[in-house]
This record gives C-alpha cells, structure tokens and sequence, in this order.
C-alpha cells in the first residue's frame, strides 16, 4: 500500500445511520475488520460490510446517544489481542480488556469508551535467553524464558517477523514493550505479540491426535474419549448441567492450560466461575487453578456484539499458548449465544435469512472456529501443542434438529448428548450414552491398553454391549414388569443399573468424586464387572436370583468412588464379595 492509499484509508468518517449495534458510516475507504472509534466517545468497532461509499461497522458497546454525523476514526489495523507473560489468571470481556483493571478506573460500572492493554505494560519479567548472539533464528523460535505464575513461559519470534541472526539478546529485568532481542537485518522484538483475532496462527505441522486428554470425567474417559486437539459439543437444554460439565472439565482435565469463554450465559453463573476458580486446588500441580487459567466473561447483559468476538479472542489466546508446545483446552460456554449474536447483527446488516433467522454462513463460521483445534507442531518448540475444542450448545426446549447444534454436529468429532430425562432423575453428568459418540475411540484404545491396563477396551465394549441389553430389556419391563422377565435377565438389568449408578453418575460437587482417574476410572468398571461375572456364576449354580440382587457388597461398591483410598476399598469390597457369594453356594 502506498503512503497516498495509507492516508485515504486512515481518512476520518462520520455516521450516516445508526441501527442498534450496527453503524453506517460514509467518507471512509476502510479495509474489511478494520477497527474504528465510533462517534464523540471513540466507542471501538469493527468494520464487518463494505457497499460502495458505505461501511457497516459493528459496534461493541452500547450505542444509546451515538447520532449521525459524529465523526469516525479509523486505526487501519485489525481487532487483535494482546500476547505476552502476564495472560494467565487474567480475566477478561470478549476484546480482552482487562475487567479489574477497568473495575479500578470507572468503577462497578464500565464507562463507554474505556480501554486498556490486555496485558500489563509496566510489570517487569525476568528474561532469561535460550539464544546467544549470532544465532540464526525464524518465525516461532524459543528466545528465551521468563518465570510466571503456571511455570515458564517462553518467549518466541512473532509469527510475523522476518528470519535474521541476533545482533543483541539481553538478560534480566524487562516490561513486555521493552526490546529484548535485536536482530541484524534491524527488527527488534519484545516480549509481547500482537496477533488478529481472526487469523489463525501458523503451525510447522498437523499431527494426528493420538493422546487422550483425560478429563477426570468416567462417562468421557471411559465411553466417550477425547484427544488432545479434538473438537467436542455438549449440548442440552434448560437445567441439564451444560456449565458444570465444562467446568469440572476446565478444573480436572489435564491440558497445561485452560482457556474459559462465557460467551452470553447468565451473570449469576460467571460469577461462581470467577469466585471458584481462585480458590480451586489443581489436582495436577496442588497450586490454584487461576494460575494456569484465562477467563473471558462476555455474558448475556454485555454488548452482543462484543459476544461475537469473545469465541475468536479465547481461541487465538488458546493457539499462543499452544505454539509454546502446550496442551489448551477451551471451553466455550455457549456457542448458541454465540450464532445469536451473529442473528442479531446479520438482522442489522438486512442480510437474507437462513434457517431460523440465522445467517447463511453460520455453518461456515462454526466450521471456522472449530478448525482452530488441533494437535500440531509449533514453529518453534520440540513439544507438540494442542488447541482442544469443548463447546456448549444451547437448542431452544433441548430440540437437537434446530440449525446451531446440526451445524455443530457436521463439523465436531464428539458429541456428548446432555437428557433432560437424566438431569430430572439428578443423574449427573447426564450424558446419555445412547446418544452420544466419541470419533476418537479407535484412536486412543491402543494409549488406554499401554498406559492404563490391556483390559481397557475389552471391558468398555461389555459395559456397551450391558448398557444396550439394558436399554431393550427396561422396554419389556415397562409393558409386563420386571418379575415377568427370566432370572439372567432380571440380573442383567441389576448390572446394568450398577453400571449407571456407580460408574457413569458422578458427583460434581463432592470432593473425591468429581476427579476420577483413569486407573480408578478403570479399576470402578472392572469391579462392577467382577460382581457381575460372580453373580452370572452364582445364578447357574442354583442360587436363587433374589438372593443375590440382596447381596450387601453390591452396595459397597458405590462407596469405592467416594473413598479417599479407593484402592483399599475395592480390596476390601473383593474380599466382601468372595465371602458373601462363597456363602451363597452353600
């Protein structure tokens, strides 16, 4: 671009319309997501429509009092986010503005207009370099290391930055602006990026995603496994625990870092996320899980236009810390509330509307967001790093049919069905294992068998084929009653019922429960397994199958997933259950 084509697109605009969060502006030769400063308060938006000499800007704040013919400035730069040592514990609105740090300059209530770093520009680091003067380095390498609150965080060469060799590298302490490394072809780099929230990173390569995240969930680690880099949707209606599950998969799922969007959910439910979070040991390090945590709260009483942006802030945070070599996991809560806002602004825009109201390119921007995850090999660092993908789902009355969570399903690899039939019984998580799947099962049951035990997948597959009997067996029950039924049946469905009450229920709230282990995941199912076998064996030797649903060690085996020292317990329950069935066959 020359300097006269810089000038015209930097020229100032005024308003000619303004319609909700939407203006129109004339007098501007902006480019596509150009950001601007809208009217007498310098409000920020987003260029999203060029026709002819008008510009539809997407404002994202509160419009009231904005008239035509107030002026616009245009930065020529594209919405983008702050990168650097100082993003964990952080929390931030959906433009990454740091809200204690607003909280501190207007108050409980944020003033139109405000703004500030997404980072902090004053703090200083200790830079400690892993490169030495004339070091041939390139886009993605490791420069040197600074110590934070998770651990160490790496400092790398932008994306953006051309290949050089280091003329100066310097050590000690620095702010985030400050150079830390000049090369010879000229560019100085800090330690902090500037990176499009719209674009995705670059990455050196894809990678299969082989390696489980162990979500500490046993319905999803058992059932419906995920891999580090997936994508998954839950989706559910009104009470059916969409929050909690994601939250206990932010708390208890063991990715390096964990990226928490409330993207339009409810004030109230934010708010125990952000009161918690600090105060929350991490079963991995035994520090507070803020430490390894960024929170992006853009609920439902904020600008919706803001709500838009929120999803692509969260995941270009999620692809810097990936490019570091670490495992991410987003949790987007929710994604519905976020193609609302999409509604609302194509509305304004008078664009032709899709199905329900939605836009057209809804499913192409869905597809968009959930193709920023993966499992891949940075620029830079030996490690692989991950983005994974969990996004909630809201449907309207919980009809899957509707175009968000059909658009969802074309494009993720797990779905995890939340039954509004399961939550009303307080079964929770109230995945319902009929209707949901893992696309990462086959890939991960060779990881399950070498790291957990080689029965991993031989056991999963007769908890599916007993929860399928069992699923047949309770229709027959509900046309002629369950002592119609044979005895091997009436004992199947005991089983089953074991199987749903001790192994996939889980207490979110309770302290050793709402963490399971893979070896506990595993070794929970295998005794439930073991009393079936011995049960089946009892029944064939001439036990009468009253007496055996009657056994007092069945019960005991629900008390293994809520002891401090399961495995003693289930040492203690296999001793019961030998006793008791030993006395059975007398």
């Amino acid at each position: 671009m020359t300097q006269a084509d810089l000038q015209q697109a930097e020229a100032d605009g005024e308003i000619y319309k303004v319609t909700g969060p939407v203006v129109v502006a004339t007098g501007m030769n902006p480019q596509m997501y150009d950001v601007v400063h809208v009217g007498q308060e310098g409000l920020m938006g987003e260029v999203i429509q060029i026709e002819g000499e008008k510009s539809y800007i997407q404002v994202y704040e509160e419009t009231t009092g904005v008239k035509p013919g107030e002026p616009i400035e245009n930065t020529g730069e594209p919405l983008s986010v702050d990168l650097g040592p100082g993003l964990l514990t952080s929390i931030y609105d959906g433009l990454q503005r740091p809200l204690p740090k607003l909280e501190q300059m207007t108050g409980e209530f944020i003033s139109r207009g405000e703004d500030a770093p997404g980072i902090d520009l004053e703090e200083e680091y200790n830079f400690q370099p892993t490169k030495q003067e004339g070091d041939q380095v390139e886009q993605g390498d490791v420069l040197g290391e600074v110590e934070v609150e998770f651990g160490t965080h790496k400092v790398l060469v932008p994306p953006s930055a051309e290949e050089g060799e280091i003329e100066e590298i310097k050590e000690g302490s620095y702010t985030v602006e400050d150079t830390v490394v000049e090369l010879e072809n000229g560019a100085e780099i800090s330690m902090r990026q500037e990176w499009p929230i719209r674009e995705p990173r670059p990455t050196e390569k894809d990678l299969k995603p082989e390696v489980p995240l162990k979500t500490g969930q046993r319905v999803l680690d058992g059932l419906f496994p995920i891999a580090k880099g997936g994508t998954a949707a839950v989706p559910g209606g009104f009470g059916t625990g969409k929050t909690v599950t994601q939250q206990s998969l932010a708390k208890f799922s063991d990715a390096d870092i964990i990226v928490y969007i409330g993207c339009g959910e409810r004030g109230n439910e934010m708010t125990e996320v952000l009161e918690e979070f600090p105060e929350l040991e991490d079963p991995q390090t035994g520090d507070k899980i803020i430490n390894r945590t960024v929170l992006i709260a853009n609920t439902s009483n904020m600008p919706v236009a803001a709500r838009e942006a929120s999803i692509y802030t969260g995941v270009t945070i999620a692809e810097y810390f990936r490019d570091m070599g670490l495992d991410v996991a987003l949790m987007a809560d929710s994604t519905s509330r976020w193609a609302e806002a999409m509604r609302e602004i194509s509305a304004r825009l008078e664009e032709m509307p899709g199905e329900r109201g939605y836009p057209a390119y809804l499913a192409s921007r869905l597809a968009e967001f959930y193709e920023r995850a993966g499992r891949v090999e940075p620029l830079g660092p030996e490690d692989p790093g991950s983005v994974t993908v969990i996004g909630a789902v809201s449907p309207p009355g919980g009809d899957f049919s509707e175009p968000v969570t059909q658009n969802t399903l074309r494009v993720v690899k797990n779905f995890w069905a939340l039954d509004k039939d399961l939550a009303e019984k307080r079964h929770f998580p109230s995945i319902n294992w009929n209707d949901s799947y893992s696309g990462y099962e086959n890939t991960l049951s060779d990881y399950w068998q070498e790291n957990v035990d080689e029965e991993w997948n031989e056991n999963i597959q007769r908890m599916k084929d007993l929860l399928q009997k069992d699923g047949e067996l309770q229709e027959t029950v509900q046309l002629v009653g369950k002592d119609a039924l044979p005895d091997r049946e009436r004992l199947t469905l005991e089983i089953g019922t074991l199987i749903k009450q001790f192994y996939l229920q889980q207490n979110a709230f309770h302290p050793v429960d709402q963490y399971s282990s893979p070896q506990k995941t595993f070794e929970v199912l295998q005794l439930i397994l073991d009393w079936g076998d011995s049960a089946y064996e009892a029944l064939e030797d001439g036990a009468v199958v009253e007496d055996i649903i009657s056994l007092s060690c069945k019960n005991e085996i629900s008390k293994v997933k809520t002891s401090e020292d399961y495995e003693q317990k289930i040492e203690e329950v296999r001793e019961q259950m030998q006793e008791e069935f030993t006395e059975l066959d007398k």
